[in-house]
């Protein structure tokens, strides 16, 4: 008994045997270029081409969201050395703040270089006020100094992983 069905091979890869295709245009792939999505597996131009439905930013959303966020980080972190401890909810706070404005302002248009770029931008506004203490501290700032930079980085850390969890659609349940 002969065995009818036809061998395939992937599209981007001719050597290659397969039996996998896209679960949208059919085309024959290999794992390499097997795409694993929610619904099965996609080839990656008919991932691209999804992709390209939700990035809707316009150009001037960058601008905007990169000041905004620079902005609040920068104000929270002025507000850091008075309150110590409670760094640990500010950066939360400041991040949550931000991440709202940005989405309005930028009347919820999406894209993953907009997100990294507003988190960059809160991530450099945070870490502005910290170069003068880090001096301070490499010369001999003593303890107060170390316990400052870490209330800081903790404050840094709320703000940078709540905008980019905020924006991104992640949720931590």
């Amino acid at each position: 008994m002969t065995n009818s069905t036809p061998i395939l091979v992937c599209a981007n890869h001719p050597d290659t045997e397969t039996t996998l295709r896209c679960n949208r245009c059919e085309k024959p792939i290999c794992p390499r270029c097997a795409v694993q999505t929610p619904t099965g597996y996609r080839c990656k131009e008919c991932v691209r081409g999804q992709q390209r439905i939700f990035n809707t930013a316009v150009w001037h959303d960058y601008p905007i969201a990169i000041l905004i966020a620079g902005l609040l980080g920068f104000i929270g972190s002025l507000v850091v050395p008075r309150i110590g401890f409670f760094a640990l909810f500010l950066g939360p706070i400041i991040g949550s703040l931000a991440a709202e404005a940005v989405r309005r302002i930028t009347q919820r248009r999406r894209s993953r270089s907009l997100f990294i770029s507003t988190t960059v931008a809160a991530a450099v506004g945070c870490l502005i006020p910290l170069f003068p203490l880090l001096l301070n501290a490499i010369m001999g700032g003593g303890f107060g100094s170390l316990i400052r930079l870490v209330w800081y980085g903790i404050y840094a850390f709320g703000v940078i992983s709540t905008i980019y969890y905020r924006l991104s659609g992640i949720r931590i349940q």
